[in-house]
């Protein structure tokens, strides 16, 4: 898992934490679940123990969507929000219809997963080519997909939190798209653009950690 690597790289005080989902990893054997309220619902009960400790959340693509209602969720059990949201390569929660399309709102095929997966250039062409991985890749990718293309916006109170916008300049996602993020948070908001497509945040990693680095060092010394 990509977010383990961090902890190599990290300075010790902050901690990371990754998030596995269901149907995932150890959770394989749980349902994959298509309802972004529903799965966010139930990260917020798991986690809202160790949400009283200072915390920060990320997330990348589908997973800055799910942080995002992740923070909302946990502030309606009572929990303190986040010292710092982070949101990467994604659109904000209010322009979904532009980005996601209503396309993928309905199960798609495997030919056509692929091609977006080829389309994102992320994936190997070895790896695409390997039916076994697919067969085991296409149906976590396909609930993926409808737990973004499902999406519905609530209007809610804004977050209090730090809103920090990260964005690859050739992705799909539009300035637009990132700078509709403002108005999800009254806690501040920053923007930055790095080089390259949906999978800056692997390809620029060291550059990345540096931006998170930077934002949370004002929460050392409570964390």
């Amino acid at each position: 898992m990509v977010y383990s690597r961090w902890r190599r790289k990290l300075p010790a005080w902050l901690q990371v934490r990754p998030v596995e989902l269901p149907g995932r990893g150890a959770r394989l054997a749980e349902p994959l679940l298509t309802d972004m309220q529903a799965l966010s619902r139930q990260l917020a009960n798991e986690q809202r123990l160790t949400a009283n400790a200072p915390y920060a959340l990320l997330g990348h693509s589908m997973g800055a969507l799910l942080a995002f209602e992740l923070a909302h969720e946990l502030r309606a059990l009572g929990c303190p929000p986040p010292v710092a949201l982070f949101a990467c390569g994604t659109a904000a929660p209010t322009r979904r219809e532009a980005y996601d399309g209503p396309h993928w709102r309905e199960p798609r095929s495997d030919a056509e997963l692929i091609d977006e997966l080829r389309e994102l250039q992320g994936t190997p062409e070895d790896v695409l080519a390997n039916e076994e991985l697919m067969s085991l890749t296409l149906p976590v990718l396909r609930a993926d997909f409808l737990l973004c293309g499902r999406y519905v916006y609530r209007q809610r109170a804004p977050l209090q939190c730090p809103l920090h916008v990260l964005g690859g300049v050739e992705d799909r996602a539009t300035d637009e798209q990132l700078l509709a993020w403002q108005g999800e948070s009254l806690g501040g908001f920053s923007i930055e653009r790095f080089p390259g497509g949906h999978f800056f945040i692997h390809e620029h990693e060291d550059r990345v950690l540096a931006v998170l680095t930077a934002a949370l060092q004002p929460h050392r010394l409570t964390a």
